[in-house]
């Protein structure tokens, strides 16, 4: 699996609204950086996904305008934009920010190790 399809493979799974499909595609040892905060290791990037999809039921999530910084044969870096929509208290929201991914081959498949997703600036 190339990088870009990887990148697919994720926001499709992410949209599925069960980690247990994200984890596979997720480092054991791996940091995100969110807006409400940094977490390490796949259990507290667990409890940190499961709240944003408690929070905003429904809510899709796109990653678009992908621009690969580094992509070789064991690490591949990309900024991209992300948007989400969804449904809090039965009114649709939706929002954007920036996103950036580090992956790495581990045993011949990537993984997330590093993953920051801001706002945008004001």
């Amino acid at each position: 699996m190339t990088p870009v399809a990887f990148m697919h493979a994720y926001e499709q799974r992410t949209n599925t609204h069960r980690f247990e499909e994200v984890a596979p595609l997720i480092a054991d040892d791996a940091v995100f950086w969110f807006n409400d905060g940094s977490f390490q290791g796949k259990e507290a990037i667990r409890q940190a996904f499961e709240k944003t999809w408690a929070g905003i039921p429904e809510e899709q999530y796109a990653i678009e305008n992908v621009q690969w910084l580094v992509d070789d044969e064991q690490a591949a870096v990309c900024v991209y934009l992300f948007r989400w929509q969804g449904k809090i208290d039965g009114q649709t929201i939706q929002g954007m920010g920036r996103g950036t991914s580090v992956l790495k081959k581990v045993n011949d498949h990537w993984q997330v190790v590093h993953e920051h997703l801001s706002s945008l600036p004001q």
